[in-house]
């Protein structure tokens, strides 16, 4: 099982996504746990204040390192049974997840302690206090942390064995470098456009070999980083 623990300002953004589909059966199912952390309960200021001005002056306000670390010290000291647990913080300035990591996270740790942040930042010292691992699921800038941990949270759950069906991964977009092929399903005729024949046929191998096909032609229309590397990785 991997535990994910979650430091947040706002609990109620995670009701969704533990009680919804895939993820909720994945916890039913003991494959994984998702626990929110109140960041504000660890406050030390007496107004229950999070976040200050920075140093230096700029615009926004910093969350403090002090509830972090408040935070982050409660979580190991009450729930961290592992060694191998790694602390994540959302960050623009992460390194960008892709398919590669989500899998490498699969089996890089037991438990995960993710910070979403939140305002401006976070503050510097906590981060390389805990040598926190910095993630960033794009090049843009959101409101907070949360809705990226989800990303981050269901891209690695999908990945763990058994949460899907067996199969369901094996021709997925991103899983030998290329993006995946069109699906098509009922009715066969849709305002003129038809199911192509291939797909009708019955023959199992001249339908894999169309899809390979068009997963190529897709990859090296949307994605030519991606194609360029399949073609490398297949150039023998």
């Amino acid at each position: 099982m991997i535990k994910f623990y979650v430091l947040t300002l706002f609990e109620d953004m995670f009701t969704s996504f533990v009680n919804t589909s895939i993820i909720k059966r994945a916890i039913e199912n003991q494959y994984v746990s998702v626990k929110t952390i109140d960041i504000r309960k660890f406050t030390n200021d007496k107004h229950n204040r999070v976040d200050f001005p920075p140093y230096g002056g700029g615009n926004g306000m910093i969350m403090s390192c002090i509830p972090l670390s408040n935070a982050i010290d409660y979580v190991v000291e009450n729930y961290i049974t592992s060694k191998r647990y790694k602390i994540i913080y959302m960050s623009p300035r992460g390194k960008v997840l892709n398919y590669n990591i989500s899998k490498e996270f699969v089996t890089l740790a037991d438990e995960y302690i993710i910070i979403c942040g939140h305002y401006e930042g976070i503050d510097e010292r906590v981060i390389e206090e805990y040598n926190m691992m910095e993630i960033s699921i794009g090049d843009y800038v959101l409101t907070g942390g949360e809705l990226a941990s989800e990303v981050l949270m269901d891209s690695i759950i999908r990945l763990i064995p058994g949460v899907l069906t067996e199969g369901s991964l094996i021709e997925e977009s991103h899983t030998n470098s290329l993006l995946e092929y069109p699906q098509y399903t009922k009715p066969y005729e849709f305002r003129g456009r038809k199911v192509p024949e291939i797909l009708l046929s019955g023959n199992h191998k001249k339908i894999s070999e169309y899809r390979k096909e068009e997963a190529i032609k897709i990859t090296k229309k949307y994605r030519p980083d991606l194609y360029n590397a399949f073609k490398k990785e297949n150039k023998n």
